[in-house]
């Protein structure tokens, strides 16, 4: 309320001056009003122009702010000029009721208009001070509250005439008495200074939680005296909430953060880019440059100029050094510039984030993989992971030269797509196994299928791979291929088996020989000297079949111990045209053809001539009996070709063929799927040993349409070879009957055997042709007639026995007895070794020298009949010993 005292008598009346000075004041006051209502408006319309480009790049959604903006100015222009208006016209009415004060007079109508007036102002003022969010209020010195506006009513949740006349701690109170405290120390300041700013703490009370409030207090002074306090506080609850977790957040980031000015100084740090930097606390790095903490300040420098153009830089990777021992961390550096709305610069803000220990674990990683990679490629086995669904993870580079593929061929891919079907029952045993976890590790052989169809072995050896947890997630196994090995350890123990064999049939065979010379002997006697014609034609079958026997065994033996290659080079083209030849009548009768193709310019081969036609006829027979066992004419194509250091030669023909299951077996000795008569199964066994010996190698395989294809490989001759001529040394058979030798009549010859019945022939066909002859079973007895009798021949056994059963060689009876001859300036006789084995003595130059020569067991007395005849001198040539005593009888 307001009231209006009326002026008592005696009180001296204003100057006629006052109001006119009154009027001028109120005019002045209105002028300057408008000016400056007048220049707001201007400068929000500057303010809009000027800033009109960086309006237009705002989002769309704050594109109404600038109008709302100028409206809000407008009414607020009109809303304080409406206000100005009412001062005005109620300053009128002051001065109206002053003037009939003056006059003694009352006007109830002015009076009236004025209560009018005043109420509309206040409600005015009211309504202007409830628009404010922020809480307004007044208080006495001793906390009354006088007024307060809505939202200070909202927050006590009371109305307007619930507050005013109280005590404004019967809704507030500090949420500890430190705050009290410090409130009741502040006051003494603020009636001093009349003025105080500052932040709150307070709780409404029977609400629990504590608000923070941003104030600006102002003293109410009447006649100099603080009478009240007005204050404005705004709720910051909010605000500091964000900030304490903002806080909290910046000092606990495991990142460096940062902020820098335009110098580009460090202004703020967190805790952790201080520690990364190896500083003791925040407080080192303050101030300080930026740059300083790289490795590298150019490094920074080049930064900024990109953050000048681009305003900001994600995860860029730099080097800085820590600050106790200077060495590098490599961080990831995010930084941006920040601006205010007009676009001026603020500050630079950034992060970095350690990733030393990354790119150390990264390096490390890196050589380890570069480590397992180099490995994979040098490893000679295949390496290969499964996951449990047995599906390729992993397949090392080894793929390629192994079977033929490339890894991401079969990556992702099933196992047991080239697996032969019978072996793969056993494989997903075994990985089932493995996966399961039944067993650690495993191994297996398995055959699978080449690329280009070819199958081929294969030995794995299998584990288990598991994660972290320890659960099984697949294997890993190496893979090796043993085809070649296998095919070599077939090789040798084929070649184990042959070389007990060889050793089993050279002692048979040297058996065998000595009753076969003796039937052979037998039956040529007799068959010379019987007339009977019947008895003549039996005596000549058993004497041909002895022969054959005879060839047997000497086939048996060049099988068990090949002769010694009489190695030269050999264009292997020549070689083969010539065993054509030698067979072409019996191809051209049983109507077979033969395609021969041989390079021209074949590289030569070191070998013997004798031994490979035998090997060359032979296949050529083999595939000729094949042919006529299923057809009345054929083909057989011959090719002749290098491949490498190899010169390769394949007989094909169209003939009956092999079966798989016969084919390990076809060069095992005995081994034959002929009829019977028609072969002894030793034919091929002998080409394998002839082939080995010169250092080849020959297979066979059968073909789909029929028929089959030996191929025989040897070694291409790549060196300068000097090549002697073979010496005849052994006696020849190329004559069935001995001339007749008058000439041999009163020689005497020395048979040295241990077998009767050699020793009761030789005697026989020699005295029946007048030669003296002695006959020794051991070695004792030969030296004995040697040292007393003169000879012209000894005919000597190579393997003898002494008196005491102990073996003998006849090549040291040889050396004794020419010893002991030597010893009496006596002649050396003629010696012939006789021997059931097959011996080379084309190297053995002592023995050549001193004319001793071999005769192979079974020999024919015709045989030795012409070796004698040719070896010895006339009988008239003879010359007798110095000595008289060498010729006891």
């Amino acid at each position: 309320m307001v009231k209006i005292s009326t002026p008592r008598a005696g009180d001296s009346a204003e100057p006629p001056s006052v109001p006119s000075d009154r009027d001028r004041l109120s005019r002045r006051e209105r002028d300057v009003w408008r000016i400056a209502l007048l220049l707001l408006g201007a400068l929000t319309i500057a303010f809009a122009a000027v800033s009109w480009d960086q309006i237009r790049i705002l989002p769309h959604y704050l594109e109404a702010l600038p109008v709302g903006l100028l409206v809000l100015v407008a009414l607020f222009v009109a809303y304080a000029w409406s206000k100005t208006t009412e001062i005005s016209e109620l300053r009128g009415l002051v001065r109206g009721i002053e003037q009939q004060r003056a006059g003694n007079g009352h006007d109830n109508q002015q009076l009236d208009q004025l209560f009018s007036l005043i109420s509309k102002s206040q409600q005015g003022y009211r309504d202007l001070i409830d628009t404010f969010e922020d809480l307004l209020f007044s208080v006495t010195l001793d906390g009354t509250i006088l007024t307060v506006n809505r939202s200070f009513a909202d927050l006590l949740n009371l109305s307007f005439a619930e507050v005013v006349g109280r005590r404004l701690d019967e809704f507030m109170e500090f949420p500890d008495s430190s705050d009290r405290r410090s409130a009741q120390e502040s006051l003494p300041r603020f009636l001093e200074r009349r003025r105080w700013t500052g932040v709150v703490r307070a709780k409404v009370k029977g609400r629990g939680s504590t608000r923070y409030f941003e104030c600006v207090l102002h003293a109410i002074v009447r006649d100099d005296v603080v009478h009240g306090i007005s204050g404005l506080a705004r709720d910051i609850t909010r605000e500091r909430e964000s900030e304490t977790q903002f806080t909290d957040l910046f000092e606990t980031l495991r990142e460096g953060v940062y902020l820098a000015s335009a110098d580009d100084r460090i202004t703020e740090v967190n805790p952790a880019l201080a520690q990364m930097l190896g500083f003791l606390g925040k407080e080192e790095i303050l101030h300080t440059e930026l740059s300083s903490l790289y490795q590298n300040a150019a490094d920074r420098a080049g930064e900024r100029t990109k953050l000048d153009d681009l305003g900001f830089l994600r995860a860029r990777e730099v080097t800085l050094k820590h600050r106790q021992d200077s060495r590098e961390v490599v961080a990831l550096h995010t930084t941006a510039v920040i601006r205010d709305p007009a676009g001026k610069f603020v500050r630079y803000q950034g992060t970095f984030v350690d990733v030393t220990e990354q790119r150390e674990m990264e390096r490390r990683l890196h050589r380890e993989q570069e480590f397992a990679r180099r490995l994979m490629d040098s490893f000679p086995d295949l390496v290969v992971t499964l996951d449990a669904e047995s599906r390729y993870t992993f397949i090392s580079p080894q793929i390629l030269d192994v079977l033929g593929y490339q890894p991401e061929d079969l990556i992702g891919k099933k196992l047991g797509s080239h697996i032969d079907p019978h072996d793969l029952p056993a494989m997903q045993e075994l990985i089932a196994n493995l996966i399961s976890g039944h067993c650690s590790n495993g191994q297996i052989e398995y055959r699978t299928q080449h690329k280009n169809g070819a199958w081929q072995l294969f030995r794995a050896s299998a584990r288990p791979l598991h994660d972290e947890m320890g659960r099984t997630t697949g294997i890993i196994a190496s893979v090796r291929d043993i085809t070649e090995q296998q095919r070599l350890q077939q090789q040798l123990i084929q070649s184990e088996r042959l070389a007990a064999m060889g050793q089993m049939i050279a002692g048979v065979a040297h058996a065998l020989n000595n009753p076969l010379t003796a039937i052979l002997g037998v039956t040529e006697l007799m068959r010379d000297q019987t007339t009977d014609e019947n008895a003549h034609r039996q005596l000549d079958l058993a004497h041909r079949q002895a022969r054959r026997a005879a060839h047997i065994v000497e086939s048996l033996l060049v099988f068990s111990r090949p002769a010694t290659p009489r190695n030269a080079l050999l264009h292997i083209s020549d070689l083969l045209q010539r065993t054509v030849q030698l067979h072409e009548h019996s191809l051209r009768s049983n109507n077979i053809q033969v395609d021969l193709m041989a390079r021209p310019d074949l590289p030569t081969v070191l070998g013997d001539s004798n031994q490979l036609t035998q090997v060359f006829l032979n296949l050529i027979v083999n595939a000729e009996q094949a042919i006529r066992e299923v057809r009345d004419q054929g083909m057989l194509r011959i090719r002749a070709g290098v491949v490498g250091d190899r010169v390769l030669i394949t007989f094909q023909d169209d003939g009956v063929g092999i079966h798989r299951e016969t084919l390990p077996r076809i060069f095992d000795p005995f081994f034959t799927t002929k009829r019977p008569g028609r072969g002894t199964g030793l034919g091929l066994s002998i080409c394998m040993a002839i082939v080995r010996e010169h250092n080849g190698d020959i297979s066979a395989q059968p073909l789909p349409d029929g028929g089959s294809v030996f191929t025989v490989s040897l070694p291409v001759c790549t060196q300068a070879v000097l090549v002697a001529e073979p010496k005849p040394v052994h006696a020849s058979r190329a004559q069935t009957r001995a001339p007749e030798a008058p000439t041999l009549a009163g020689k005497r010859v020395l048979v040295v055997d241990d077998e009767e019945g050699i020793r009761e022939l030789v005697t026989d066909s020699l005295t029946s042709r007048n030669i003296s002859v002695d006959c020794a079973s051991v070695s004792e007895r030969a030296m004995e007639l040697a040292a007393t009798n003169y000879y012209d021949a000894i005919l000597c056994d190579l393997n003898l026995e002494s008196e005491s059963g102990m073996p003998v060689s006849g090549f040291d009876l040889y050396d004794r007895i020419r010893e002991n001859l030597a010893s009496r300036s006596v002649v050396m006789p003629l010696f012939i070794f006789m021997t059931g084995d097959l011996v080379d003595f084309a190297s053995d130059e002592q023995t050549i020298r001193q004319g001793s020569l071999i005769l192979q067991k079974p020999f024919r007395i015709a045989e030795l009949l012409l070796v004698l005849s040719k070896s010895l001198p006339p009988a008239a040539a003879v010359l007798q010993p110095k000595n008289s005593s060498s010729k006891a009888s």
